[in-house]
């Protein structure tokens, strides 16, 4: 994922997620991270432009691709929205399931346009 700060720094960090109702959800999770409040966040709360980039590597160049998804990033409140999240993210990553993810931040990024290249 793609943050940038107030700014316009650019910051990028590999995310696990789930794509669910439309919106992109990633979990701040309990590996172990710096004590000062994570870069993504902070630059989500001074601007909440995000960017993901998904791709596909092959052997067989004709069959790369990408997607790239742009969008609007906040911090997810709603504990019924959060609660489907963290059960779609266990869901996908078994890691996640001994985590107290609900006590952790949520981030949403609800997509606002996407391209893509190659054999999508």
């Amino acid at each position: 994922m793609a943050t940038a700060d107030a700014h316009g720094r650019p910051f990028a960090v590999p995310v696990c997620f789930v794509y669910l109702n439309g919106c992109l959800y990633t979990a701040i999770d309990e590996k172990p991270k710096s004590g000062r409040r994570l870069r993504r966040l902070r630059n989500i709360e001074a601007n909440p432009q995000v960017a993901f980039i998904f791709d596909r590597y092959e052997d067989d160049w004709e069959r790369l691709a990408w997607v790239l998804v742009r969008g609007q990033a906040s911090l997810v409140t709603d504990k019924s929205e959060k609660a489907q999240a963290v059960a779609a993210l266990r869901s996908k990553y078994e890691q996640y399931s001994s985590m107290a993810l609900e006590q952790l931040p949520l981030i949403r990024v609800n997509p606002e346009h996407a391209a893509s290249w190659g054999a999508v």
